[in-house]
């Protein structure tokens, strides 16, 4: 199929993009790397009647250290993050989880920004923001704000942006000293939508004893969901397999609420959670305690 009939517009700057938006709001959709809107657009499931072209805007296209955060700019490809050194030593999860995204093909054109925007459950970015704790600059005629990213997700294909905003900038934290990462997915082939997937962090100071935790999970309700009843079980403690067994069990039964698809049920999503985020729980334990 072909999309329905739209105007198109190429701004170069900031300015004109938001500017652009503010005329349209709601009626107009931005194209990034495009890997989720053309096919939607073609089969007809979206048909704004404005389209604003970002990939001429050469300022959204970054990754570049500032203090204690890396700042990204919206534009940047998904490839860039795979393959940048800043990303790998200052947010290894993130560096960790690019390559489970799609395919080389689509990380080649896809964008962090689309991503982001597009909000689907079963992404990858979304949920590692959550995870990372990032903050997102939204930028409109009249000026910018930042949004944490625990605040952005509003549902399932949903952000908090306002009709007349631009996501322009992803501010993403150092990781903490004595910190280990770990993510991983289950999908029916390599670049498939994953049935279930967990990102963890763990922070421990000298004792071993958790100071910090995150589970965050994709593709288990209708966005990202953070765990958080089961980080407080393991905050104050030595993650033993004993405690890890039980936050595992309490986020898989409690704190996620899969749909279930084609591929596996919501009861096999379950399962999937409690066994991922046991390994992943695992993993990230034995890299914080390889730093102290």
């Amino acid at each position: 199929m072909k999309p329905a009939p739209f105007e198109y517009h190429s701004p170069h700057t900031i300015e004109e993009v938001v500017a652009l938006k503010s005329q349209y709001g709601d009626e107009a959709k931005f194209l990034a790397g495009g890997q989720s809107l053309v096919p939607a657009m073609n089969f007809r499931i979206v048909q704004p009647s404005v389209l604003i072209d970002l990939n001429r805007v050469a300022e959204l296209s970054y990754i570049r250290e500032e203090g204690e955060a890396i700042l990204i700019g919206s534009m940047a490809r998904e490839r860039h993050l795979e393959f940048n050194e800043a990303i790998k030593n200052r947010t290894p999860l993130l560096h960790e989880a690019v390559p489970f995204i799609a395919h080389p093909q689509i990380r080649n054109r896809g964008t962090i920004g689309g991503s982001i925007v597009n909000a689907d459950p079963a992404a990858e970015l979304p949920m590692l923001m959550i995870a990372l704790s990032a903050r997102l600059k939204a930028k409109n005629k009249s000026g910018e704000r930042w949004v944490e990213a625990k605040d952005f997700f509003a549902g399932m294909f949903t952000t908090a942006l306002e009709p007349d905003e631009a996501l322009v900038e992803i501010e993403l934290p150092f990781a903490k000293p004595n910190t280990g990462w770990s993510f991983t997915e289950v999908a029916p082939r390599v670049g498939d939508y994953a049935m279930m997937g967990v990102a963890t962090l763990v922070t421990l100071d000298k004792d071993k004893k958790c100071t910090q935790a995150k589970l965050v999970y994709l593709n288990a309700g209708d966005g990202p969901v953070e765990a958080f009843e089961a980080e407080v079980l393991l905050v104050g403690n030595v993650l033993d397999d004993k405690l890890i067994e039980s936050a595992a069990s309490h986020a898989s039964e409690k704190e996620i609420t899969p749909f279930g698809n084609i591929h596996a049920s919501a009861d096999f999503q379950r399962h999937l959670a409690n066994s991922l985020t046991k390994k992943t729980l695992k993993q990230a334990v034995q890299r914080a305690e390889e730093t102290l």
